[in-house]
C-alpha cells in the first residue's frame, strides 16, 4: 500500500449526515458512537494543522424541496422528530467548521461545497459518515468527477448492513481514492512539517 501523505493546507475532512436523525440506529460494521468518536479526533488533527472541515447534513424547509423519484423500493413517509437534522453535539462546536446543508444523497449538486474547497485551495478530501453505501459514496463519485484526490476513512463510515459497507469500500473506493484507517489519516497529518 502506498505511503499516505496529506498536506493539511490543502485537505478538508467533509463529514457526511452525523446529525441527530441519522447517527442513531443499528449500523455495520462500525457503530455509530464510533465513526463519531473517530470522526471527531480526525477533525481536531486536521484543525490543528491548519485544515478545514466541512459538516455536512441533509435538511429539508418543508420536505417538498427532497427528491421524490419512482422507485421499485416503497418509499417511507418521513416521520421527522423537530432536531432530526441537528449536527451531533460531538461535532456541533468544532471551531471554524463550515456546515453545508444538501436536499440529496450527494454534498456537491446544489450546495457550496465545491465553491468552499476551491477558494480555499484544497484539492484533497478525507471523506466520512452515515452512510457509506449512501451518502459517502455519492459524495464521493461527485467528487471524483470534480477531480479532486480522495482518501476514504473506512473506520470513520458505516452502513445499515456490513456487506452495504464492505462492497463500497472494497469495489468502489479503491477505483477513486485510497482507503485507509482514521489512524493512518491521522499519523499521516501529523508527519508532515
Amino acid at each position: 500500500m502506498e505511503h499516505l501523505s496529506l498536506n493539511a493546507a490543502k485537505t478538508a475532512l467533509v463529514v457526511i449526515d452525523l446529525q441527530q436523525g441519522i447517527v442513531p440506529g443499528t449500523r455495520a460494521p462500525h457503530s455509530s458512537a464510533q465513526v463519531v468518536e473517530k470522526t471527531k479526533h480526525m477533525a481536531e488533527a486536521l484543525t490543528e494543522k491548519g485544515g478545514f472541515v466541512v459538516l455536512v447534513k441533509v435538511s429539508t424547509v418543508d420536505g417538498r424541496d427532497m427528491l421524490k423519484p419512482k422507485t421499485d423500493a416503497a418509499p417511507t413517509p418521513p416521520q421527522l422528530p423537530e432536531d432530526w437534522d441537528v449536527l451531533v453535539p460531538e461535532l456541533a462546536d468544532l471551531p471554524g467548521a463550515h456546515v453545508v446543508v444538501k436536499r440529496q444523497w450527494g454534498a456537491f449538486f446544489g450546495t457550496d461545497l465545491d465553491l468552499q474547497l476551491r477558494r480555499r485551495g484544497i484539492d484533497t478530501i478525507i471523506l466520512c459518515g452515515i452512510s457509506t453505501s449512501i451518502g459517502v459514496d455519492t459524495t464521493a463519485r461527485e467528487a471524483y468527477h470534480h477531480g479532486y484526490h480522495q482518501v476514504f476513512a473506512e473506520d470513520a463510515m458505516t452502513a445499515g448492513t456490513e456487506a452495504e459497507h464492505t462492497y463500497v469500500v472494497n469495489t468502489i473506493f479503491p477505483r477513486i481514492g485510497k482507503v485507509r484507517s482514521s489512524a493512518a489519516i491521522i499519523e499521516a497529518l501529523h508527519a508532515r512539517a
